[in-house]
């Protein structure tokens, strides 16, 4: 009697498992939250952590109900969600707007496909794409960064305009005007927009994380912000009146959030390095004509889900090999 059953070749061990590679992007974000911390102070807090309660609750409620079978909250997906959930919303957003948007990323786009692993579309995203379309107004009124020590921990929320929507609004000069003082506010957060987006630095140390521990690695990211940056950059360089250089837009926005953090997501994301390449190139060059040419001031998330649906056919026009197989 048959008393195994034994997977297909190759049997490589491995020493990531879910719950690690969960747990080493969730660290990954953390220096982009103290800094949102830093200048939202209790309403960037108090937003991740019911986030992140809210993802955690609608799957463990999810799997104990509907599917009755092992939990698997514990595995870091959840959390990971909530947090990436929270940090592309503004840091004012009403609480029960973002419970709204968990039970929609878990509810919707992770679990009606049968949970982690099977999910076309970034969870996270779809949660925050949903928000933005059915509560507009709340999702692009904008708090200004305050640091903690200058407005306190508790100061309500003062809301003004981010970079990106005085673009769309016409204005190219007005963000230049404040020339390399301007661009390094941008890099350091202190600029209004998502709280989890808003520091390219706290940001690019994840990042950095990530790729040193190859839990991703550097084709997509790379490939949306060369295509972003020499999009912007033929554009900068016809009309310099009409477009901003092309620097400003890798730093503005949720740029360097969704190519690092987001369009990495292994469920999501083709599988082979040319794959990933043509992933990235078609996610920079959608934002970029969401950014310039369409009706939204930023164009990263909508990008990310339209190429997420496209992952199908790239992976099969571009299939890894087989083991064992000569090229």
């Amino acid at each position: 009697m048959n008393q195994l059953t034994i997977s297909g070749s190759p049997h490589v061990h491995g020493d990531l498992s879910v719950k690690k590679i969960m747990s080493m992007v969730i660290i990954a974000l953390i220096p982009a939250l103290l800094v949102a911390v830093y200048y939202f102070g209790w309403y960037a807090l108090r937003l991740t952590i019911v986030s992140v309660a809210a993802c955690m609750l609608t799957e463990y409620l999810i799997q104990k109900f509907l599917f009755k079978g092992p939990l698997t909250i514990n595995d870091g997906s959840a959390a990971l969600t909530g947090l990436l959930l929270a940090f592309n919303v503004p840091a004012n957003l009403p609480l029960w707007m973002v419970i709204v948007g968990s039970v929609v990323a878990i509810g919707i786009a992770k679990m009606s496909f049968g949970g982690l692993g099977k999910n076309p579309f970034n969870p996270a995203l779809v949660g925050r794409v949903f928000m933005l379309v059915s509560f507009p107004t709340a999702m692009t009124t904008w708090p200004k960064a305050q640091p903690i020590f200058e407005a306190g921990f508790f100061t309500d929320a003062v809301t003004g305009p981010t970079p990106l929507s005085l673009l769309k609004e016409g204005n190219p000069g007005t963000l230049a005007a404040s020339g390399d003082m301007q661009f390094l506010d941008m890099i350091l957060g202190n600029r209004g927009g998502a709280f989890g987006e808003i520091c390219a630095i706290a940001l690019l140390i994840g990042a950095i994380y990530l790729i040193i521990t190859k839990v991703i690695d550097i084709w997509t990211p790379l490939s949306i912000l060369l295509t972003v940056f020499i999009m912007t950059g033929i554009c900068y360089l016809v009309d310099p009146t009409q477009y901003i250089a092309p620097w400003y837009h890798l730093v503005y926005g949720g740029l360097i959030l969704g190519a690092f953090f987001m369009a990495t997501d292994m469920v999501t994301s083709p599988m082979t390095t040319p794959g990933k390449i043509i992933y990235g190139i078609g996610i920079g060059a959608i934002t970029v004509i969401i950014r310039l040419w369409g009706q939204y001031p930023e164009g990263v998330s909508f990008a990310i889900l339209i190429m997420n649906a496209v992952v199908p056919l790239i992976n099969k026009g571009f299939k890894p090999q087989r083991f064992g197989v000569a090229k």
